[in-house]
């Protein structure tokens, strides 16, 4: 009972941290989305629409783009971050001596902590009409490349490509410290029996790291669905709605046309879709395990 007492009293402070921070905004935001609140006139100036929020979403073209960018942002980039990372990993593990090893993977990780601004600007200058990124463009055969930031079907997947360059050195620590824990007898026995690399890579190395990629995965879904920064820096949304995002379009409404209820409501629509896809994701993970 002591033990239990004292393991509790270390426990409050975060579970106090997410009540505060985490349940009671919930709860206000479900109310919230209910509502017709214009957070300007101050706390307790709405007025009860019930769900009118919800079904001016479905109607709402802006709406309609920003899941679709979201998805379409989700789709391509966690699946790209995923493989990508998983053979620089391999690579870098296989090829590199432990001090080069951890060089490699430290000027990797560097994008991953610096400011997002800083990144969207540099990346910025890089995609100018005459940055080094549209000269490489040129340099391998693309006469004519677009202003990537400018252009309507060009601008979110520039912006997906840095956010898969910015996250990949993070997605490779962790598959690397992942790779070291690895039962290196198989290795050894498939090399006995004669095994490529490649064949190793595909039947002992991708399964064995299916826990590692499952987290990786789920967090890569959520921080898909919650990118803003990029969007809002780079682009403002723009041109158009084509880098409008689900959490961008929510601050828009929020701060800039002061529909706090409608912007709860989007809240909402995100939330439930990323409880379903870490539903189903866990669900699938739990099955395969007693397999």
């Amino acid at each position: 009972m002591h033990e239990n007492l004292i393991a509790y009293s270390f426990l409050l402070p975060s579970l106090i941290g997410v009540v505060c921070f985490s349940m009671i905004p919930l709860f206000i935001s479900l109310y919230v989305s209910l509502t017709d609140w214009d957070y300007t006139k101050g706390i307790g100036n709405w007025n009860f629409v019930g769900m009118e929020n919800f079904q001016a979403l479905w109607a709402d073209e802006w709406f309609i783009a920003s899941l679709k960018n979201t998805l379409i942002y989700c789709i391509v980039t966690v699946p790209i971050s995923l493989l990508l990372a998983l053979i620089l990993a391999v690579i870098v593990a296989d090829y590199c001596n432990k001090k080069a090893a951890g060089i490699v993977r430290v000027g990797m990780y560097m994008p991953h902590i610096c400011n997002t601004v800083a990144v969207s600007v540099v990346w910025m200058a890089l995609y100018s009409k005459y940055g080094p990124f549209t000269q490489l463009m040129r340099a391998l055969g693309w006469e004519d490349p677009p202003r990537f930031l400018a252009s309507y079907e060009w601008a979110l997947p520039a912006i997906m490509l840095v956010t898969i360059w910015a996250g990949l050195g993070y997605r490779v620590f962790i598959y690397s410290a992942s790779l070291t824990s690895l039962p290196q007898d198989l290795y050894e026995s498939a090399d006995i029996d004669g095994a490529s690399g490649i064949q190793k890579f595909f039947y002992i190395t991708i399964p064995m790291l299916k826990p590692t990629t499952f987290f990786l995965t789920i967090t890569g879904v959520i921080g898909s669905f919650k990118v803003f920064a990029y969007s809002n820096v780079m682009t403002k949304g723009g041109p158009g709605s084509s880098t409008y995002t689900l959490v961008y379009y929510i601050y828009t409404s929020a701060f800039k046309y002061y529909r706090m209820g409608y912007a709860s409501a989007i809240a909402v629509i995100l939330f439930l879709i990323l409880l379903a896809i870490t539903i189903f994701q866990w669900v699938h993970n739990s099955k395969d395990e007693k397999y």
